[in-house]
């Protein structure tokens, strides 16, 4: 069965830096992707993700709301709302 997408408003484009929120009712995921950028995270719910990895390896976090956290370039991933609630976070994309 399909999987509902997550829902995303740019924020902020300009030169400096992309600002994405995200909103995942329980079970939508963003589908898969690679991160262009190195990005920061801040979670405005509680996020349980499931976290689908190439190679067909998953793994589950779980934030606090006001969390954050930095990944750099390349990351490539599908993110599941895993839990039974609303999860939104803004996503901070920084261009070189």
């Amino acid at each position: 069965m399909a999987r509902a997408q997550a829902t995303h408003e740019v924020l902020v484009d300009d030169e400096k830096v992309r600002v994405t929120r995200w909103d995942f009712a329980p079970g939508a995921e963003t589908g898969w992707h690679r991160h262009g950028m190195d990005y920061v995270i801040t979670t405005l719910t509680p996020c349980n993700m499931l976290l689908e990895e190439p190679g067909g390896t998953s793994r589950r976090v779980d934030f606090k709301a006001g969390d954050a956290y930095r990944r750099n370039e390349g990351v490539e991933h599908n993110v599941v709302n895993d839990g039974d609630a609303t999860m939104s976070f803004v996503e901070i994309e920084l261009k070189a």
